[in-house]
């Protein structure tokens, strides 16, 4: 068994691709190897700012031989088909193949290959330069005269087996055992015999670690020494370190010192600055809790004063992006939020939607609308929503993009606007992931709601939906966002209501009203968006009348209301497949969700309700059994169904029941007791109580099905039956299509 080391050493590697780069090196590298019927103890992987490196440990030194057996045709079979034979098999005649006998089949042709096994040393000599040609890169560049497309020019590859160097050339650049270590402490060049040799090196006279794991845990531990000896408490940032743990070969932690005139800055200005420009980390003061005038920087050097000048230099740099955030700071609070929303109609949205500005307007409205429905105050909703978008065109959004919401949210209070609405403005865009929270005030809860119904409303009537694979526009996050704010706060929103009536309507004239403005022949073009012949021409009646663009655009909110219906429709069911992942993601099964949705609800809190009702109530002994009993009463009624022989009537009648036996007339009273029962709490939402009196129908329905043969020779008793089970699926559907649930 054998060692094998293989280093693929470069210029800088881009921070974020190195986990993936080093994770794809090493399957390559594993897939190649197993391929070539290789055998291995362990496989380790390790990268760096210039290097991707794989160690295998215990690698066999040898293939093994390989002996397969082809079966071929019979003997005296046509010469087309032997000749395929011998082509498939390798073989130049067939005299190379055996012949076999089968009692029952006569004799074949079968070809024995035998291939041999190969050193490892030749395997891998053909399998890297492969590897390392048709590596994939997110970006990648050619140098010099060579074909070789790298992330950054390749300088060395290092290929050791068992102490020995494995031969090959990649481009001009030749395999060998000599690596290099830190450019400034330890650049070498180490000679590579073993792992233990090659590691050891590069940790010592290199001044190299080796691995990420090994620089995150020098890095957090040179954090807690400086922020403890400092009163300090470093501000988390996970994505942070996992960049500078791929800047930095040899990572030395210093602490900085900023000017404490810049504190008059907002802080996320000056985390943001620090993070996104130099790479630095934020540090509160450990007694007030608030941002301290100091950073952290991973340095990639140990200098011989402790870092001093290194700290200084840093922050001269820091001071000259902290003085550029300053100047837009000022700038930015000079000019009113309300005059900053007005440049918002010069910037465009989506051609068929307008601009922002267009899309603001209706947002303002939807959140007025949507106000009281999550307690909040009207006024202050559509203000905040007129203002949401304002600071997108101020100079510090523009700097940093992150900040959108957030600045506006400090020019808001600076101007003096109620903290309801200054918060709103921040929060509106939230939540923009599965981590991120969702808003928290009223006034936040309803903007937000408007802002994404409205946005996926108008891509929904301009048919620009998402697709398997992509989804520019984040509609996806936009109604997975809706669903998180309707549960946390449990908002009872009708879509088919709200929507009809608001978000629907003024998209939809919106999209009407922009062809009537350019010219009323331009309306046909509609037809592309699903309008119907008849309601282009109500449209086109009503230009006709009405010379004002604003006159016509109220008008058609009330006609666009019923071409909105079908497209309803079909955005429910996109909410449908964000739910199911809402609740798959905290247990719930998606075919109960289905089952739920089949009802044609449309409030979401209430199908959820049902959702988890109907999960609890499946869990126990009688839901499950009572399934069992509705999917015998299904197929049965199915089965009829597809031959054409249910009967025109399916009322029970109650004096064939009554000459019945007992275990049908026990089941026809407790259908009938139940579906009394269940009124009740379905009209208060008390699902689980609903599904308690569902329960009571387990035992009559198995005790049916036990004692009762429903296809009875007396046709009368057999529609009579059939009646009766299809009033089992009816009560049962009052709580869900029990048709689409599993089992």
């Amino acid at each position: 068994m054998a060692d094998l080391i293989l280093e693929l050493f470069s210029e800088e590697i881009p921070a974020r691709m190195q986990a993936k780069a080093e994770s794809d090196l090493g399957a390559a590298l594993e897939k190649a190897l197993g391929e070539a019927g290789l055998n291995w103890s362990k496989l380790e992987t390790a990268s760096g700012p210039r290097r991707l490196a794989v160690f295998v440990d215990g690698l066999s030194e040898r293939s093994a031989d390989v002996k397969e057996e082809r079966k071929g045709p019979k003997v005296g079979a046509p010469d087309k088909a032997v000749e395929g034979f011998l082509r498939g098999a390798g073989l130049s005649d067939i005299s190379q193949a055996e012949v076999r006998s089968d009692p029952k089949k006569g004799d074949f042709y079968v070809a024995v290959i035998e291939t041999p096994g190969r050193d490892a040393t030749d395997i891998i000599a053909e399998a890297v330069p492969a590897i390392i040609r048709g590596f994939h890169w997110p970006k990648s560049m050619r140098w010099g005269i060579g074909e070789l497309r790298w992330v950054r020019p390749l300088q060395r590859i290092v290929c050791v087996l068992d102490g020995k160097v494995v031969r090959f050339d990649v481009d001009g650049i030749a395999s060998g055992d000599e690596t290099e270590g830190h450019r400034v402490h330890g650049r070498g060049p180490f000679k590579v015999t073993s792992r233990k040799d090659y590691e050891s090196q590069l940790s010592g006279a290199g001044h190299v670690k080796l691995t990420r794991d090994a620089r995150r845990e020098v890095i957090l531990a040179g954090i807690e020494k400086v922020c403890a000896d400092a009163g300090l408490e470093w501000i988390e940032d996970k994505g942070l370190l996992e960049e500078v743990v791929g800047l930095a070969e040899w990572p030395v932690v210093v602490l900085g010192d900023m000017d404490p005139a810049f504190l008059a800055l907002p802080p996320e200005v000056i985390q943001l600055s620090m993070r996104t420009h130099q790479k630095y980390f934020a540090v509160n003061d450990k007694t007030t809790g608030k941002l301290a005038p100091n950073f952290i920087l991973v340095a990639n050097i140990e200098a011989a004063d402790g870092g001093k000048k290194l700290a200084e230099g840093n922050s001269r740099v820091l001071a000259a992006r902290l003085d550029d955030g300053r100047f837009f700071w000022e700038k930015d609070k000079a000019t009113p939020l309300e005059e900053m929303a007005e440049k918002l109609s010069t910037i465009a949205f989506k051609a068929e939607l307008g601009s922002l500005g267009d899309k603001v307007e209706r947002v303002a409205a939807l959140a007025r609308e949507l106000a009281p429905k999550v307690g909040a105050d009207p006024d202050l909703a559509e203000r905040a929503a007129r203002l949401a978008k304002a600071d997108l065109v101020s100079e510090m959004v523009g700097e940093f993009p992150e900040l959108q919401g957030v600045m506006g949210r400090y020019y808001a209070l600076e101007a003096g606007e109620p903290a309801a609405v200054a918060d709103a403005i921040r929060d509106h865009y939230k939540p923009q992931g599965p981590s991120d929270s969702v808003p928290t005030d009223p006034v936040g809860i309803a903007v937000a709601l408007a802002d994404k119904l409205d946005t996926l409303v108008g891509f929904w009537a301009i048919d620009e939906k998402p697709t398997g694979s992509k989804d520019p526009f984040a509609l996806r996050r936009a109604a997975l966002g809706v669903v998180r704010i309707l549960l946390e706060y449990d908002v009872r929103l009708s879509f088919f209501d709200t929507w009809n009536a608001k978000a629907w309507g003024r998209v939809m004239s919106f999209v009407i009203s922009k062809p009537f403005v350019e010219g009323i022949e331009k309306l046909v073009s509609l037809e592309k968006f699903g309008f119907s012949a008849e309601n282009i021409n109500r449209f086109q009646e009503i230009a006709a009348s009405e010379a004002d663009a604003t006159v016509f655009s109220e008008k058609a909110i009330g006609v666009s209301s019923d071409v909105a219906k079908e497209k309803n429709i079909d955005i429910l069911s996109f909410f449908a497949d964000r739910l199911k992942q809402h609740l798959r993601d905290e247990g719930q099964r998606h075919d109960l969700i289905d089952a739920v949705f089949a009802l044609g609800e449309d409030d979401l809190v209430l199908i959820t309700r049902r959702v988890e009702a109907l999960g609890a109530f499946l869990d126990t002994e009688d839901g499950a059994n009572l399934l069992a009993g509705y999917k015998r009463a299904a197929n049965i009624l199915k089965a009829e169904e597809k031959k054409g022989d249910l009967p025109a009537d399916l009322s029970v009648n109650d004096a064939l029941i009554a000459k019945g036996p007992a275990e049908e007339k026990a089941l026809a009273k407790a259908l009938s007791d139940v579906e009394a029962a269940i009124e009740g709490p379905l009209e208060s939402e008390d699902f689980t109580a609903a599904m308690a009196e569902l329960a009571k129908l387990r035992g009559p329905v198995d005790d049916f099905f036990e004692a009762v043969m429903v296809n009875d020779k007396d046709s009368a008793v057999r529609a009579n039956r059939l009646a009766l089970l299809t009033k089992i699926r009816g009560t049962l559907h009052r709580v869900a299509d029990f048709s689409r649930i599993d089992g």
